[in-house]
């Protein structure tokens, strides 16, 4: 069974395409240092269903905002650990 990193945050409408950049070069960096898979998901239906808490009503979420859901997948919690060092040592990081 592999291990997940998971993050909700909500990013201004008029910040996304800078966020859609920032998200692609740390894919990158990520996958360099061996994660499985990076995914960035930009929720676009904000609709409450009724039967579940929704990201946006979870995070109160504002009107300028979009709701962004992030997953890195890696082997194992070890697997995990080893590529996160790698990465916080990546000077490509400070940028």
């Amino acid at each position: 069974m592999n291990y997940v990193d998971g993050f909700v945050l909500a990013v201004k409408k008029d910040k996304i395409e800078a966020y859609r950049q920032m998200a692609q070069d740390a894919g990158k960096i990520w996958m360099d240092h061996g994660a499985l898979e990076y995914k960035e998901c930009v929720l676009e239906d904000m609709n409450d269903p009724g039967f579940c808490t929704t990201f946006p009503k979870g995070f109160q979420v504002q009107e300028d905002e979009i709701v962004v859901f992030a997953y890195v997948v890696y082997k194992s919690r070890s697997h995990r650990d080893d590529v996160n060092k790698k990465i916080h040592d990546d000077p490509r990081m400070k940028e």
